[in-house]
């Protein structure tokens, strides 16, 4: 990267913690592979001044954001305008400032999950297939909504209470089914996929303690979580003979979009973002 100047485009990701985040990795490296006079940051407003520091971005001080929990939800309420894939996500995971004054939210999530499993699991196909959703919080519903859009027969929430999973079921429609904790069994069965989306398994946090004999042999499970990349769900899956897909790589999908429509040009051939990203992680480069 170039020295920083007034001249300098300033992007970044928001959150709280924002530590742990790979976001800037990704995208300085594409940046200086790109040859931008940019660079790409993170920030940890707290949650009371979200509202006063992305009102203080207008006008294009700052180009756009990337927006990880807890804001993602009243990134999207900020916002003056959204795309139809935020507003059924109910969530905004990149905000937009232009010259105008005016924030524009965009989620980028769903598109990542759908090239996770693309570069993931080649072989599978969602369209036509019925898949099974672990969680009803904003993870969640961006999955329903990509899940849905991409053709899938029908989405099967699972939580422990009803009524999240009802609100998405209502804004999401028909495809969406819900059930409880205890209706895991019939919730698995017939699935042509398993995705986690709650923090269950998250690295020094609750694990998440599941059963896969009801899953049918070849369906593919995926953790949204990528700390740690192979979580115990993957790893008890790959035993059972199971694709899996990790959220390492999905990660990385919704980069690439972000990253286009933050600096108005596709992510450079030629860096490989997940080589850089294990590193980060301290797995293999």
């Amino acid at each position: 990267m170039s020295q920083i100047s007034s001249t300098t485009r300033v992007a970044g990701v928001i959150g709280r913690p924002v530590g742990h985040s790979l976001s800037p990795t990704i995208q300085n490296a594409w940046i200086e592979a790109a040859g931008l006079d940019a660079v790409y940051v993170a920030l940890s407003p707290s949650e009371d001044w979200l509202g006063p520091f992305l009102n203080g971005c207008r006008g294009g001080l700052i180009v756009g954001l990337n927006v990880t929990l807890p804001f993602k939800s009243h990134a999207l309420e900020i916002a003056d305008s959204a795309s139809e894939r935020a507003w059924r996500a109910g969530a905004a995971n990149l905000l937009l400032f232009g010259d105008d004054d005016q924030i524009t939210a965009d989620n980028t999530d769903g598109v990542g999950l759908l090239a996770a499993f693309a570069a993931q699991a080649p072989r599978f196909a969602l369209a036509g297939q019925i898949v099974t959703v672990l969680g009803a919080g904003g993870a969640a519903r961006g999955a329903a909504a990509a899940l849905v859009g991409a053709g899938v027969a029908g989405v099967r929430l699972v939580n422990r209470t009803l009524e999240r999973a009802n609100e998405i079921a209502e804004v999401l429609g028909a495809k969406i089914q819900v059930f409880g904790w205890d209706q895991l069994p019939a919730a698995l069965d017939g699935a042509g996929a398993l995705i986690n989306s709650t923090s269950l398994g998250l690295e020094g946090g609750e694990p998440l303690m599941l059963s896969l004999d009801g899953l049918p042999k070849g369906a593919v499970v995926m953790d949204m979580i990528y700390r740690p990349l192979k979580t115990p769900l993957l790893a008890a899956a790959e035993a059972a003979g199971h694709p899996v897909v990790d959220g390492l790589e999905m990660l990385i999908g919704q980069a690439r979009p972000s990253f286009k429509a933050l600096f108005g040009q596709e992510p450079p051939e030629g860096v490989d973002a997940l080589a850089l990203a294990l590193k980060a992680l301290g797995g293999p480069a």
